[in-house]
């Protein structure tokens, strides 16, 4: 694989923006839009009976307390301490539930607490969660058990619940460390405050920390995110995710204003990300692709080098193969053959688990030819290559017959530098190629028509 820190970045800044347009993240594929209120309960019962090994866990915790102006997720803000504990006596009952759906002997190999804010939970109420959840679900040895956090509101105590869970891996909500974005964006974060709690986490024992960051903030400059990026890496995080605002006024009506002349234009934009790119690798981080980053030591870096690097809806993670099941609103969860999505609303979530129901809103069962695309799509964004011989052992036909359309359309792709092709239609991306990559397994998309790659609102921009 190409080794980014060979490439100009110069050749690459003038690539991305005839690149970018609104594309699917491709956590998924089919990704989301796709997917039908047609499926529901009873065919994620089936799906589940399938399972027969163990599985990856996501819990979303849907609480925090204040607002963030840059975030789109699916949250609620509250300080009312009713609506965390109803919503973990509905948790379990969420969790019991699928867990008499699926076979005998089924435990963890992964577990993730995401949100919202997990850490908005009393360090009592998360003790409680993982309890819960580890009852019906055995946690293995070797199992990667994360959280993300956000360091406003995690205490001394919290880091010690954490430590007694058995956590490794903690994600840092950091996004900006400049005081006048903060302001703009509604997140005060002290770098202090970051930085203690790095400090406390490290002190318990935890192997592996995480940042996130985001690039294309109100009032971001070229200056401003470079003092950012000095910050963060002295602090020295293990990952870091640099993720692209999504200025989405449609879902998030309190991002309106922003565009009134606060974000920066669409040069400072790639900027900004070209910029990151090039200190986070000259400070030693590998570019594992897309929007990650990590020390070559952690285990995200070694499963790119392995070839076991996946692609699910908490972005690269390790341990290919593994199905996931979601618990809490909105949550999604991945079957060998399917995928489900929890109802988003928490009272309709709720009502239907006290229902005696799954809270199934919809899915998508696969057909053969989601599962090979899926296939190629997930190579080109977890290996940054498809090898056609692999394609061959694994559906028993030629990849370049059988993608003979989607090849042709990759020619100029190709003639820009993205990636390199071989007779039998194998692929393999340079540094724009994976920094581009979504552009690349879009041409493999049978979703998409040709509106839908540059127009369609519910994508999030490429880069």
């Amino acid at each position: 694989m190409t080794n980014p820190g060979s490439v100009p970045l110069e050749a690459l800044r003038g690539l991305l923006p005839r690149y970018t347009r609104q594309l699917p993240r491709y956590t998924s594929y089919p990704t989301v839009p796709a997917w039908t209120e047609a499926f529901g309960p009873d065919d994620l019962r089936e799906q589940l009976a399938r399972v027969s090994h163990d599985v990856s866990l996501y819990v979303h915790v849907p609480f925090c307390r204040s607002l963030c102006h840059f975030c789109a997720c699916n949250r609620i803000i509250t300080c009312d301490p009713v609506l965390p504990e109803r919503y973990l006596e509905t948790l379990g009952r969420e969790v019991t539930r699928v867990r008499r759906a699926l076979p005998a002997g089924v435990g963890a190999a992964q577990l993730h607490l995401g949100g919202g804010t997990p850490t908005h939970l009393s360090p009592d109420q998360l003790r409680h969660l993982v309890e819960m959840v580890s009852d019906a679900f055995p946690v293995r040895p070797n199992a990667d058990v994360s959280i993300e956090v956000d360091p406003r509101v995690t205490t001394d105590e919290h880091v010690d619940a954490i430590a007694t869970c058995g956590f490794d891996r903690v994600s840092l909500g950091v996004q900006d460390f400049d005081p006048v974005v903060q302001a703009a964006i509604r997140r005060v974060q002290p770098k202090a405050v970051t930085r203690s709690l790095v400090s406390n986490l490290r002190s318990v024992g935890v192997s592996s920390i995480g940042f996130d960051l985001i690039y294309g903030l109100p009032f971001q400059t070229r200056s401003s995110f470079g003092r950012t990026l000095d910050d963060v890496i002295s602090l020295g995080p293990d990952r870091i995710a640099l993720y692209a605002y999504a200025h989405v006024t449609t879902v998030a009506k309190h991002q309106r204003g922003f565009e009134r002349g606060d974000l920066p234009d669409p040069e400072t934009r790639l900027d900004l990300f070209c910029l990151a790119l090039r200190r986070l690798i000259e400070a030693g981080y590998e570019y594992v692709g897309l929007d990650h980053f990590a020390r070559p030591v952690d285990e995200l870096a070694r499963a790119l080098a392995e070839g076991t690097l996946r692609r699910n809806f908490m972005g690269h993670t390790t341990r290919a193969g593994l199905a996931l099941l979601g618990f809490g609103p909105s949550a999604i969860s991945e079957l060998p053959n399917a995928y489900a999505q929890n109802r988003r609303d928490l009272r309709k979530w709720d009502c239907a688990i006290e229902g005696g129901e799954l809270a199934t809103l919809r899915g998508h069962t696969l057909s053969e030819d989601d599962v090979e695309r899926r296939f190629v799509i997930a190579r080109i964004l977890c290996h940054g290559a498809v090898d056609a011989a692999e394609y061959t052992r694994e559906f028993g036909r030629r990849f370049a017959n059988r993608f003979a359309p989607e090849l042709e359309q990759l020619a100029p792709l190709e003639e820009d530098g993205l990636l390199r092709s071989a007779s039998d239609g194998s692929l393999e991306l340079s540094l724009a190629g994976r920094v581009l990559a979504r552009n690349v397994a879009s041409i493999f998309d049978a979703y998409l028509d040709a509106g839908q790659r540059s127009e369609r609102p519910q994508f999030s921009q490429s880069v």
